[in-house]
């Protein structure tokens, strides 16, 4: 494809995300489906310029609206190229020549626009912190809260693309044989600083094909996941239910973790998510997970498995604040965190039935966001006496190892501190009556 032919495909498949409500990774993959004739570094050329204008969104469409100027695809790619390019305005009128396969001819508004940011950078003193962390209105107060004075380089980190980072499947391999054998395929990796079970790829290689990945010896899973997954202290022969568990990486990781002993019993609201984690089950080799269809967090299944369980792991739904660098249009779909948060305190309500006493429920999220994290645990732990926190120091000395990397009672990991996606854990333990230690004494006989 020529250069202008890509911009064109740009455009288009911007318009294609804009107009249909699916994550625009799933938008892309169903354009280039339909697309086989686009060969794999136009693929890549025309995917790297949608996301970085994807990336952009809020300081374009300032930008566009600073200038009058209509907000579409169109108008995006050829502010991108100026803002974010540096390219001409004469650079940018070639790409736009009307030719076979290229974009209209630009008009007297856009030679006007692209006039008039000729030279300019994407960022603008008088630019608001919101459209200048890309932030939505809704998180922008919330995360600088958190942050403080740190906001803008947490900001800056959600907007840089994230790494490739591999969990080795315990059940089949060693970290150590996984790195060996990458390395002799020419592929460029190295451990994760914190996970014990990661590995960071360079770049993006093809994996799927990879004898590793169709063995089932690794799985793709962000470092921030696997540190929640290992802090569950998932162990052999314990029963464990991961209560949100989607298409099942943290349920792989617990299962695999128990050495086939045991049992995991996987729930979801979604038969197509549990769908595809069984399939990942079988690639992975793991035997001792339960797939559960709930109807609703409030199943009656739930309140027949009362007290049954050694550990209960909540991934709850969230708006997804941490996981922004993935999924950079994710941030702009409409969030209503009052229904989230409620949604949020009925799953911990119920799935917190499930445990035993002496057992453990771990509630995570992938937001940065205090009404998702730490107001959610103090209002549960506020109606729960039965439950107290686990420092996060403690857990993790227990089954990680080293040194904490958050301070504070629970888990907050971030892109800026610790390169892995926002993830929040918090620990808690419910407590043993006393009478459940040991056999009550024999009662006195009333007869004498």
């Amino acid at each position: 494809m020529t250069p202008a032919a890509r911009v064109a495909a740009t455009i288009e498949l911007l318009d294609r995300i804009a107009e249909i409500a699916r994550p625009a990774d799933g938008v892309v993959s169903a354009f280039f489906r339909g697309r086989r004739y686009i060969g794999s570094k136009d693929r890549a050329d025309i995917a790297e310029r949608v996301y970085a204008v994807l990336r952009h969104q809020a300081r374009l469409g300032w930008w566009l609206a600073r200038l009058g100027h209509s907000d579409d695809g169109r108008a995006r790619v050829m502010a991108s190229l100026a803002l974010i390019d540096g390219r001409s305005a004469a650079d940018i009128a070639g790409l736009f020549d009307g030719g076979q396969y290229a974009p209209a001819r630009i008009d007297a508004a856009e030679r006007e626009m692209l006039a008039r940011i000729d030279g300019q950078s994407i960022d603008h003193p008088e630019m608001p912190d919101a459209a200048r962390w890309e932030c939505p209105d809704w998180a922008a107060g919330p995360l600088r809260a958190v942050f403080g004075e740190s906001t803008e380089a947490e900001a800056a980190a959600l907007l840089l693309p994230a790494p490739l980072d591999l969990r080795v499947n315990e059940a089949k391999a060693t970290r150590e044989e996984v790195l060996t054998a990458l390395a002799q395929d020419g592929i460029g990796a190295e451990p994760t600083p914190l996970s014990p079970l990661g590995i960071r790829v360079a770049g993006r290689p093809p994996l799927g094909a990879h004898p590793l990945f169709r063995n089932g010896s690794i799985e793709v899973q962000d470092e921030g996941s696997q540190l929640v997954a290992l802090l569950v202290d998932a162990r052999s022969g314990q029963q464990i239910v991961d209560f949100c568990a989607g298409a099942g990486g943290k349920t792989l990781a617990l299962a695999a973790r128990m050495a086939g002993k045991g049992r995991v019993v996987a729930c979801d609201v979604s038969e197509g998510r549990l769908i595809r984690a069984k399939e990942r089950m079988k690639r992975a080799g793991i035997d001792n997970v339960e797939p559960k269809k709930l109807t609703s967090e409030r199943d009656k299944w739930v309140k027949r498995q009362k007290g049954k369980f050694d550990r209960v792991l909540i991934d709850a739904p969230c708006s997804g604040v941490g996981a922004w660098r993935r999924n950079p249009d994710s941030r702009w779909r409409p969030t209503d965190i009052d229904r989230l948060t409620a949604l949020q305190a009925s799953i911990l309500s119920s799935a917190g039935r499930l445990v035993k006493p002496g057992g453990l429920l771990i509630y995570a999220t992938c937001s940065l966001l205090p009404p998702e994290n730490e107001e959610r645990v103090a209002a549960f732990l506020a109606a729960h006496a039965d439950f107290e926190i686990v420092p996060v120091a403690e857990a993790w000395a227990v089954t990680i190892g080293g040194e904490c990397p958050s301070d504070g009672p629970f888990l907050l990991l971030t892109p800026a501190r610790h390169g892995t996606d926002g993830f929040f854990a918090a620990i808690l333990r419910r407590s043993t009556p006393d009478r459940e230690e040991g056999p009550e004494p024999p009662r006195p006989d009333p007869s004498g």
